[in-house]
């Protein structure tokens, strides 16, 4: 089956999933495919993550990995580290607030390329 003709154009967007499939084929990690696989579809596609939904799974702690925005509706009261491809601008101060930390998926990459311990919300 031949694979969909990707037109995306957003090179920020097209690195990054050169680097998920280049990370999972070095350490032999399907999180990161999936992840590539997912950010490969059409944008409509992408998750878009309330804080209430972080709040709802989350555990003080943990790390979140989201293919898509975060968005700002909700209350965090828990301290997450929540990686995603963007972030609201209220999410980003809630997230803060609550002593949480906003990374990039790049930068998640790059802390943890073995992926463990990490949750992923859609």
């Amino acid at each position: 089956m031949k694979s969909p003709k990707n037109n995306k154009t957003n090179p920020r967007l097209l690195a990054l999933i050169d680097e998920l499939k280049a990370v999972s084929r070095d350490n032999q990690v399907n999180i990161w495919q999936d992840i590539a696989a997912r950010l490969e579809t059409s944008s409509r596609n992408y998750a878009e993550v309330n804080l209430s939904k972080i709040s709802r799974y989350a555990a003080d702690g943990e790390t979140i990995l989201v293919p898509g925005k975060v968005l700002g509706s909700g209350v965090l009261e828990t301290s997450v580290r929540v990686a995603a491809l963007n972030f609201s601008q209220s999410a980003t101060d809630k997230i803060r607030g609550a002593s949480g930390e906003c990374l990039s998926i790049e930068q998640l990459i790059r802390d943890n390329p073995k992926g463990s311990k990490i949750r992923i919300l859609r």
